[in-house]
């Protein structure tokens, strides 16, 4: 088991729980899907897997992980190159097999972070995060800043390597949740 969340319970104000009794496990090659709207508690709860955050009850043990964040531009630093900052984390002797598969070019990752489009650069942090032989990948909507077609060739290359890891996916979108996860688990939010 990559990871076990066992009956927490948490929220910001507790007369208003975001988690009530609430558990999740993963095991290698499973993909869970978090579905929920805006404000339900999806983000909270990869804080609460990260250690960010603590919950009011219960326990998480978590193995190895790496995060793809939401928004790329604040997951990079911004006056320092992106390959320098995926050196900085993570060997780089596997990089070229990720650029292929992410249709990244290589000369892009001599680039500070804001001379890359949003797609460009949640594509570099996905093959840092990759990179980083995680058992767990944490994806906080990582195709947002995609488009369609690059979004499902990103999605199909995070699915081959189910066999390296265990995926805990945050989206809003119930297709890309539906193709690609075992199990969907929606949240509700405030209790």
């Amino acid at each position: 088991m990559l990871l076990h969340v066992k009956g927490i319970d948490f929220g910001y104000d507790k007369s208003h729980l975001l988690y009530k009794d609430f558990s999740l496990t993963l095991k290698k090659g499973e993909i869970k899907a978090i579905v929920g709207a805006s404000g339900s508690g999806k983000t909270t709860l990869f804080e609460l897997i990260l250690g960010n955050i603590k919950p009011l009850k219960g326990t998480i043990k978590v193995a190895k992980l790496s995060q793809v964040f939401q928004d790329p531009y604040s997951s990079f630093h911004p006056s320092y190159s992106v390959i320098n900052q995926i050196k900085d984390v993570a060997p780089v002797d596997e990089i070229q097999r990720y650029l292929q598969s992410m249709n990244l070019e290589k000369f892009l990752l001599n680039k500070l972070p804001h001379e890359l489009s949003g797609g460009q650069l949640q594509r570099a942090s996905m093959i840092r995060a990759m990179l980083m032989k995680p058992e767990i990948l944490l994806l906080d909507e990582p195709t947002s800043a995609l488009d369609n077609i690059i979004q499902l060739d990103v999605m199909k290359m995070l699915v081959s390597h189910l066999d390296e890891m265990g995926m805990l996916l945050i989206t809003h979108d119930n297709d890309l949740a539906s193709w690609c996860a075992d199990e969907v688990i929606y949240i509700k939010g405030y209790l």
